[in-house]
């Protein structure tokens, strides 16, 4: 399987990614001249890391036997001092009154396992370029 994510335009403001057998579709907001007909690139990208956070805590339950029923990861977002972007993501893993106690810390830290997270803190480096293809 190819590890070449493919990117291609939909018509409008659509364009969708290709990667592992899955077509990942955007739109842009009616706002910014899209359809609206799917999430824009970045409701995906915060989207990412609350369903990584997500993974590792249902992950840790399963593992242990605790019922995830009523189990919620809730992300929230405050702007950076200037407004523009996102200065902090506050992942809240709210829990049911029977979870256990003594795991209270260790699903804080089977959250922070997430690879989404982590490729955040430690960047990998980004190259963009051109190629002609074809004939």
């Amino acid at each position: 399987m190819s590890s070449d994510l493919i990117v291609t335009f939909g018509g409008g403001k659509k364009v969708n990614a290709d990667f592992r057998g899955f077509t990942i579709k955007t739109d842009q907001s009616v706002m910014a001249g899209g359809e609206g007909s799917a999430p824009e690139p970045f409701t995906l990208f915060l989207a990412s890391i609350g369903t990584c956070a997500g993974i590792f805590v249902l992950s840790f339950c399963q593992s242990r036997g605790i019922p995830t029923d009523g189990i919620r990861v809730v992300q929230s977002h405050e702007p950076r001092p200037d407004g523009h972007g996102i200065g902090k993501i506050t992942i809240t893993i709210e829990l049911p009154p029977d979870f256990p106690e003594k795991y209270k810390g260790a699903v804080i830290n089977a959250a922070n396992l997430c690879t989404v997270k982590k490729h955040i803190m430690e960047p990998p480096a980004f190259e963009v370029k051109t190629e002609t293809v074809g004939s």
